[in-house]
């Protein structure tokens, strides 16, 4: 009997020595980024980063790798579906033709500013409009950068054939159209490259918001600008399946809650904030800052803009219908999120 008792004693003593080392537990999950590494959107992302730490009583712990170090800005996705990254902070539209569906936010006509078309492309996913397109991995949220305008070294652009022959740099296949269709000379390269070819020469001008002018810099290189909100970009924080499904239940909650509508809101509200900083900068450098609003409805730029539209959307072949359907539900999500406003 006394034997017994103390086998019990034993049992229930190792089991309470388990239940703390698993409570103990940490985990490292390797985050893998393309901004550099103390800029303004990268500060963002350690914000957050430091948010989980915080909740999760540094049982969760982010490992940063800014700058392409853990994986190049066109591979990350991929790096985390393999899962050379845990997670990452990477931009659709730098691998052509994956998520067509989701960039039909990028089509000129949607963007606003960052917060509320960061909304809008949440509940596109949230709503399975486009959730289908990340099956492979677990998506924590979506964003987008704010209006993408039109910064140039020597020119002023006022109007479309101003573009004419000009070497741009273009974010995304949808930016390329729209330059394109306007004569210029898109070209494809990640943001950090931006600065050293714009110094060289290689290209005459970049397609940024301005948070990204400031970011990579481009503010010492390029002064004129034109503000017309041709596009925007969208984002994507997401994870390996495996490195969530092994997490211990109370730490997948702390992700949870660092995820969807919320926490894409903060990322856009933040992003409104640094374009805010980067038109300042420009602006004290005296530089020159043309305005054209409502791109869509000018009577110069707006037929160009929507054929662009018109053919992205066509150009989808068995999918147009649904590409459509999501145009019309970003206009209508547009609204939604306007009136239902939480920070």
């Amino acid at each position: 009997m006394n034997m017994n008792m103390k086998n019990k004693k034993i049992i229930l003593f190792l089991g309470c020595m388990w239940s703390t080392f698993a409570f103990s537990q940490t985990y490292t999950l390797r985050l893998a980024h393309f901004w550099p590494a103390n800029s303004s959107v990268g500060n963002v992302i350690q914000d957050w980063a430091n948010s989980i730490e915080s909740d999760s009583n540094k049982q969760l712990n982010i490992e940063i790798y800014p700058s392409q170090t853990l994986a190049k800005a066109a591979q990350s996705y991929t790096a985390t579906v393999s899962g050379i990254a845990d997670i990452t902070v990477t931009a659709q539209g730098y691998m052509a033709g994956r998520f067509p569906l989701t960039q039909v936010v990028e089509l000129p006509g949607l963007i606003t500013n960052a917060e509320n078309s960061s909304c809008v492309i949440q509940k596109l996913y949230d709503n399975k409009l486009i959730s289908a397109e990340y099956s492979d991995t677990h998506p924590l949220f979506l964003f987008v950068h704010g209006p993408g305008h039109i910064h140039t070294s020597d020119k002023q652009v006022s109007t479309p054939s101003d573009l004419e022959g000009m070497r741009i740099r273009r974010a995304t296949t949808v930016v390329a159209d729209l330059l394109s269709s306007m004569n210029a000379n898109p070209v494809g390269m990640p943001a950090p490259e931006t600065y050293q070819s714009a110094q060289r020469g290689v290209i005459q001008g970049v397609a940024f918001p301005w948070q990204a002018m400031k970011d990579f810099r481009l503010n010492e290189l390029l002064s004129h600008h034109t503000e017309i909100g041709l596009y925007t970009l969208s984002f994507i924080t997401t994870m390996n399946k495996s490195a969530y499904n092994k997490l211990p239940d109370d730490l997948k909650k702390i992700l949870d809650q660092h995820s969807g509508e919320y926490w894409s809101r903060v990322m856009g509200k933040a992003l409104d904030d640094l374009d805010a900083d980067g038109r300042k900068e420009a602006i004290e450098a005296g530089h020159t800052i043309e305005t054209i609003n409502n791109v869509n409805s000018d009577p110069v730029w707006g037929p160009i803009t929507k054929k662009v539209i018109a053919s992205y959307i066509e150009n989808m072949d068995s999918q147009s219908e649904k590409a459509e359907n999501i145009y019309n539900k970003a206009l209508e999500y547009s609204t939604l999120c306007e009136s239902n406003k939480v920070l």
